[in-house]
């Protein structure tokens, strides 16, 4: 309670600073206005209201004896008519001539008074004009000059000063309740609260807290809502940022938030500092073109100097979060500085299902939607993926104007995001349709042929995302690992669509219709090989080059020789060419089938599971088609 309503008196105060600004700024603005108009009314209001007329009016009307009397002030003339006791009308006579020359005679009953000329009505303008105003002037471009090297100044201050959001005085706190799935992590995350919540504890057996955790973790997988969640959990404060805000064009700016940023929660202590994507920052030393004065390895070094310098007692945990682990400075890994690594993978089917719970909790959703058949469907989705799913179902039910999310909306929702809008719009000529259905039949033959494929799911030849079709395979269940026989089913399964198209049209007739297909079969052919070990000849070999660092592998030389090199590349050849053969054997052999889906495909445009399954019943296995 001190803590909040110290500061709801530095906010009042700060209004308050505020609107005393304001004010001054508003008297300063009315004071100048006030001058202004003071200068223009002195110019513009030196006369005093007389009616103007002709002199030769005023000299026969006074012949004729019809004035009083005229004053004479140099060449203005001030007219008294009889009966009244001051000027009503005013003249002018012209200059260098007594008003006698100008016909006024000499025994004229009017009394003519000659009065010497006042010159400070004309004094008061002509200093109000040429000194006042061009003092207020220098004086109001001063002000603005000051005011403007004083913001800069601030600017400048500030300029090294962290950036970091601070949280955790929010009534809304993220605890690990309201996080499903990632169980392991929040389990090594919890020693992370009880550091916090109880640190004498555990310094009373010698035992020293952790200085930082790292998340490491594919994107999407909830490290900042863990770190937030921790923050919550131990009712700590907690310092966001990401690595990125701490590089700056200028040499040093990033060390000196640094500085700021560590200063700042140790005074908040016991509290957390949470870096996001700190590869941005701690990247290895030594890759750049910048050697030792570059930016980011100079801000890099004073973050491990201050991650090492942490006295004991200070309770402050430095969280980060990384996709990219492998390229992280050593020194920014070692014991000492990021004692803790908790891996965040993708969630299985049962986090899958949970995570689904909670994203549709406050969602109108139909009862008859099974969750866990869509978390079946999801497998390598992630926390954000899902979400995304409950979002995009709430949408198009709101686009469909239904009051409950439905099960075809839901599924609608998925395929969307799992492989983009259904594109109706596009026009396709029946050639094209047909080509579309023989190319998605011959995926989803060789798919459910083979026996170590997956099982299909849907097969369409609607237009999707960048793609003419879609033939979509789910596997039964997740899986961690692959197997050789695995991976060349998925490669002939890949090459089904471009060899179906062959064998119906001819070589010479094929299509850029299998151009993802063929990429994506040779990525995964050259992962086999360079990577898993998988080659006949290079078999329990592997050649990864480190893609993280560019700089080193401009400047180191392949691991491998042009032989190896060679020999890779006729390994990855002959997996292409034993795909193409057994897709070309499996589609030979059941070419019935192909045309049974084809026709189905051209009628309907989509086909579900269950009738591509039916369609299929009798489809044999060439013995050709196996691998020995």
């Amino acid at each position: 309670m001190a803590k909040k309503s110290l500061n709801l008196n530095q906010k009042k105060s700060g209004k308050n600073d505020d609107s005393r600004k304001k004010n001054i700024k508003n008297i300063g603005f009315v004071v100048i206005l006030l001058i202004v108009g003071l200068i223009i009314f002195a110019s513009t209001n030196r006369s005093d209201n007389l009616k103007d007329v002709a002199l030769s009016d005023v000299v026969t009307r006074a012949n004729n004896g019809e004035v009083k009397k005229i004053e004479i002030s140099g060449n203005d003339l001030k007219i008294t008519k009889q009966e009244e006791d001051k000027p009503s009308e005013k003249s002018r006579k012209e200059a260098g001539s007594s008003i006698y020359e100008q016909g006024l005679n000499l025994d004229t009953k009017a009394e003519v008074k000659v009065n010497e000329p006042s010159n400070s009505g004309s004094l008061i303008t002509t200093a109000l004009i040429t000194v006042l105003l061009p003092v207020l002037v220098i004086v109001l471009v001063m002000m603005w000059m000051f005011k403007s090297a004083q913001g800069q100044g601030n600017q400048a201050m500030s300029f090294g000063k962290s950036r970091a959001r601070l949280y955790g005085n929010q009534k809304d706190k993220v605890s690990f309740k309201d996080i499903a799935g990632s169980d392991e992590a929040k389990q090594d995350l919890q020693e992370v609260v009880e550091f916090l919540k109880f640190p004498k504890k555990f310094e009373d057996v010698g035992a020293k807290i952790p200085k930082g955790v790292l998340l490491v973790g594919p994107p999407g997988t909830g490290k900042t809502m863990l770190a937030r969640a921790t923050a919550g959990e131990a009712n700590a404060p907690f310092f966001s940022i990401s690595g990125s805000e701490f590089v700056e064009m200028f040499v040093g700016v990033g060390a000196s938030r640094v500085r700021d940023l560590f200063a700042k929660a140790k005074k908040n202590a016991p509290c957390i500092i949470f870096v996001d994507e700190i590869d941005a920052v701690g990247r290895k030393r030594g890759s750049g073109m910048g050697g030792g004065h570059d930016e980011r390895e100079q801000t890099l070094n004073q973050i491990l100097v201050e991650m090492d310098g942490f006295e004991q007692g200070e309770n402050v945990i430095v969280l980060a979060a990384t996709n990219r682990a492998d390229v992280l400075d050593p020194a920014l890994l070692r014991p000492g500085r990021f004692d803790r690594r908790v891996n965040i993978g993708l969630p299985d089917r049962q986090d899958r299902e949970a995570i689904l719970k909670v994203h549709f909790e406050k969602k109108p959703l139909d009862k008859a939607v099974d969750l866990n058949a869509l978390a079946a469907k999801t497998a390598g989705s992630s926390g954000a993926d899902l979400s995304n799913i409950a979002n995009e179902s709430a949408i198009l039910a709101a686009r469909k104007g239904s009051k409950t999310i439905t099960n075809d909306i839901v599924t609608e929702a998925f395929e969307k995001v799992a492989i983009g809008p259904e594109r109706k719009s596009k026009i396709m000529s029946d050639f094209e349709k047909q080509l579309t259905a023989y190319h998605e039949a011959g995926h989803a033959l060789v798919g459910h042929v083979l026996p170590e494929s997956d099982l299909v799911h849907k097969v369409t030849i609607i237009p999707r995302g960048g793609t003419g079709g879609v033939t979509w395979f789910i596997p039964p269940e997740d899986k961690s690992y692959h197997s050789i026989l695995e991976y060349k089913d998925v490669l002939a399964r890949m090459l089904g669509g471009r060899i179906a198209e062959e064998v119906i049209y001819g070589k010479d007739r094929v299509t850029t219709g299998a151009g993802s297909d063929l990429q994506k079969a040779a990525e995964l052919a050259r992962e086999m090989i360079i990577n898993q070990g998988m080659g006949k000849k290079l078999r329990d070999q592997v050649f990864h080059v480190e893609t993280g660092i560019m700089f080193e592998r401009v400047t180191h030389e392949r691991q491998y020789s042009e032989e190896t090199a060679k020999v890779i590349d006729d390994e990855i050849e002959d997996l292409i060419s034993e795909a193409a053969r057994r897709a070309r054997e499996v589609i030979k052999a059941n070419m019935t089938y192909l045309e049974k889906l084809k026709d189905a495909l051209l009628e309907k445009e989509t086909v579900e599971a269950d009738e591509v399954i039916r369609l299929f019943e009798g489809t044999q296995m060439p013995k050709s088609a196996s691998l020995e």
